[in-house]
């Protein structure tokens, strides 16, 4: 299954699948989903949608006596200006880093360390997948064959280790999923090998596709270390903001895993057949995955948490937070649409608290 729409949606201002390879641009055509094409949309038809660009959230503004946060405060990026915007009700959905950044810069008497910042866990438990381990190999054969058009993703293997009570089957805790991509060879990939050749014959042999060839990897969970966090520093940027430092690394556990991941797909393509496997491990630091959690992760003890189980700040109940910073663990899925349903759900809430004026 993909985010990929078979059938255009007329009303929605998006065309089916036109197998054009622009994914990963997001899609002009509306096929593929993304806010742009879907979710934007969709809010602007409703007349109560305004976006305003170059907008820098600074602060979430708060009213001790209340006890509720009263808006936001607005640096325009353009002319310095500062704006105030206020709402009965604020939804922080900045990213992981740049939600609990503004929260952590929105400080009062209340709030000396960060906004709901009671519990001091706010910056800290971040996290993000590993993707840096695995193996390629080749297949000798289907010469004949060759492929039309494209998909919008490779394949994806679920979970398979310490699935059964969480078992250290392998040496390290929880797991990975395996997503990959096969195909044949082209120009890119063998260009180098015919650098000294030129015309007619160069052209032959950049356009005869080389072998079939897959390339597989493992998504890696990352455990909630509380030492992996962000802070704000000392140092200021263009328009005045403190810049987001950035602790973090990936210790012994997700070590472990790679190795894992490296010999098990190393095993699956031997078995399938696959000559000149080989193992990797890129060594990417955390960030390349770009799914990073964590930071003002949920819980019910405000003691431990940042925020309640609806994605409210425990001390300040008319502000939400619902984007990659409310996880409290990574699991090994791609996290977006979990990030989309917590949202769903706390919008449901809110509306029901306001219904009842208890917001």
């Amino acid at each position: 299954r993909t985010a990929n729409i078979t059938v255009p949606f007329a009303d929605q201002g998006r065309s089916s699948c036109q197998f054009r390879n622009k994914c990963w641009l997001g899609c002009p055509f509306g096929a593929y989903f993304s806010t742009q094409s879907s979710t934007l949309p969709a809010a602007m038809k409703t007349g109560n949608l305004t976006l305003r660009p170059w907008s820098i959230v600074t602060k979430i503004l708060y009213d001790k006596d209340k006890k509720r946060a009263t808006g936001v405060e607005v640096l325009d990026g353009e002319n310095n200006k500062t704006y105030t915007y206020n709402a009965k009700i604020i939804f922080l959905n900045a990213s992981t880093i740049a939600s609990t950044a503004i929260l952590l810069n929105s400080v009062s008497d209340r709030f000396p360390n960060g906004m709901g910042n009671d519990s001091g866990e706010l910056g800290h438990n971040l996290m993000d997948h590993h993707s840096s381990a695995g193996a390629g190999g080749v297949y000798e054969g289907f010469e004949e064959v060759y492929y039309k058009g494209r998909r919008p993703c490779g394949f994806l293997i679920p979970r398979f280790r310490n699935l059964a009570n969480n078992d250290k089957q392998a040496g390290f805790v929880r797991g990975y999923n395996i997503q990959g991509d096969g195909e044949r060879r082209e120009w890119a990939n063998t260009a180098e090998a015919f650098k000294e050749d030129f015309g007619s014959d160069f052209k032959a042999k950049l356009t005869k596709p080389g072998p079939w060839s897959i390339w597989m990897a493992g998504w890696g969970e990352c455990l909630p270390y509380h030492e992996n966090k962000i802070s704000l520093g000392s140092q200021k940027n263009k328009w005045g903001m403190p810049v987001v430092e950035i602790d973090f690394e990936f210790k012994e556990n997700e070590k472990h895993m790679m190795d894992d991941i490296q010999r098990s797909c190393a095993e699956m393509l031997s078995k399938a057949g696959f000559t000149n496997v080989e193992m990797f491990n890129y060594h990417r630091p955390g960030g390349n995955t770009a799914h990073e959690m964590g930071t003002a992760r949920m819980g019910h003890d405000p003691k431990t948490s940042v925020l309640n189980k609806f994605n409210q700040v425990h001390a300040v109940r008319n502000l939400f937070v619902t984007d990659g910073s409310c996880m409290t663990s990574s699991a090994c899925q791609n996290p977006s649409l979990t990030y989309m349903a917590l949202t769903a759900r706390a919008c449901q809430y809110a509306v029901e608290q306001l219904k009842r004026n208890q917001l």
